[in-house]
């Protein structure tokens, strides 16, 4: 059967760039884990409630999935590639990637990044779904503060200014492929 997937046409959806976070107690100083995820959106109203994609092998999906909470840094257009970096191309079980960020512990426990940020959501998970190599986790937003005014980073703005790569475990890794 042909191939009738054109992988350049998935990259015309419109993302964002953000931190989810969760509590990682035992493995780090910090106490929180986080990565970048671009696969985040609200799916309700009442109760508002975020959906974040996340793939089944990074740290962060098993803290959101033990600790049932997690949260969500929106970052802005200014944030340089390598704040991303730390959140995006490293991996928790190696560093505290919050060694060097400013943050504080929201009510759930879950981090909430200040650097570079727009503003920031926790949420406690009601629903989760398995999505071949990812987990859909949906949660109910229990906190959520603007930090400051500005333009928040789009995914298209991520590769096309910034010139930004996709790890190999994010859903649009595939685009590396087409730059």
């Amino acid at each position: 059967m042909e191939n009738r997937l054109d992988p350049k046409a998935l990259f015309s959806l419109s993302y964002g760039v953000y931190i989810v976070s969760a509590p990682y107690e035992s493995g780090c100083p910090s106490g929180c884990n986080g990565q970048i995820a671009n696969a985040v959106m609200q799916v309700t109203g009442e109760p508002p409630c975020l959906a974040v994609c996340l793939h089944k092998d990074n740290l962060t999906t098993e803290c959101v999935s033990r600790e049932g909470v997690f949260s969500v840094a929106v970052l802005e257009e200014a944030v340089p590639m390598t704040f991303i970096g730390n959140f995006g191309f490293k991996c928790g079980r190696d560093l505290d990637k919050f060694e060097k960020v400013a943050f504080r512990k929201g009510i759930t426990g879950s981090p909430l990044v200040l650097d570079w940020t727009l503003s920031v959501m926790e949420a406690e998970v009601v629903r989760t779904l398995d999505v071949f190599t990812h987990t859909l986790f949906v949660g109910e937003i229990v906190v959520s503060e603007t930090l400051k005014e500005g333009v928040p980073l789009t995914y298209a703005n991520y590769h096309l200014i910034k010139k930004g790569k996709s790890p190999k475990r994010a859903p649009t890794f595939i685009f590396n492929e087409l730059k």
